[in-house]
């Protein structure tokens, strides 16, 4: 059984994608995990839960829309009372809708405030909810899943990029105002090998992208969880940074 200091890793969006490969990742690092779903996404998050226990960790399912400051909140309070520590946040949770960037009449207002309440605001509230109890660890650690799109203007959508570049700037802000003592960092991945990104695009489309890429190649989940751990424990003098893993994309 994990016993009670084990350290412990919040991770949002972790029912799928990059946000599972995380809780899994963290779960053989020896993390407790809070694993966070939006939704009807229960299943998907159970899912996670039980990859983590099969870990020998523990996990704490939350449902909470990132977005909601209430309820991220609320998902802090179940974490400290669950376990009493918080090491670790992986901002994982995104939203995107692929609209052409030169159709701007379909990119709408809802759809424009989703994407940056989804992936600006959200992040701020989760960061600034966790604050109190990250402070209380020996080396507190934020990672957020930014995109190669925040720096290129590049993406599914010029919301989502705009998205991810407020999200660069907010890392770098935070890691200031939070230094020394809570290290914080993103990974801005290409793209990643997705239910999400093949809802979008077909595999022609998909192997045109990267045919020309150095490594051509979509960026694996794995790929980024392993670049979140790095941040969040494989380093100690790292802040403030946007670690690109994009296969030399934008090399």
């Amino acid at each position: 059984m994990p016993k009670e200091s084990n350290r412990v890793a919040l991770i949002t969006g972790s029912a799928s994608g990059v946000g599972r490969a995380c809780a899994i990742k963290f779960a053989e690092l020896g993390f407790d995990v809070v694993v966070n779903y939006y939704g009807d996404n229960k299943a998907a998050g159970e899912e996670t839960v039980s990859l983590v226990e099969a870990n020998q960790s523990r996990a704490l399912l939350v449902q909470c829309d990132v977005s909601n400051d209430e309820q991220v909140r609320s998902m802090m309070n179940e974490a400290e009372q669950t376990f009493g520590r918080l090491d670790v946040v992986v901002n994982s949770a995104g939203v995107t809708h692929f609209v052409e960037p030169t159709d701007l009449a379909g990119m709408t207002e809802e759809k424009w405030d989703q994407i940056l309440a989804v992936n600006t605001k959200g992040p701020f509230f989760v960061i600034r909810a966790a604050e109190s109890l990250l402070r209380r660890g020996a080396d507190p650690a934020v990672v957020n899943i930014s995109s190669a799109a925040g720096a290129s203007g590049v993406g599914s959508s010029i919301a989502y990029s705009a998205s991810k570049g407020a999200l660069n700037t907010l890392t770098k802000s935070l890691a200031l105002a939070f230094a020394p003592e809570i290290r914080v960092n993103a990974v801005c991945p290409g793209p990643i090998d997705s239910q999400w990104l093949r809802r979008g695009m077909t595999e022609e489309a998909i192997q045109e992208r990267v045919s020309n890429l150095p490594i051509p190649k979509l960026v694996s989940p794995k790929d980024v969880a392993d670049t979140v751990a790095y941040l969040a424990v494989g380093t100690s003098k790292t802040t403030g940074q946007l670690l690109t893993v994009d296969c030399g994309r934008t090399m």
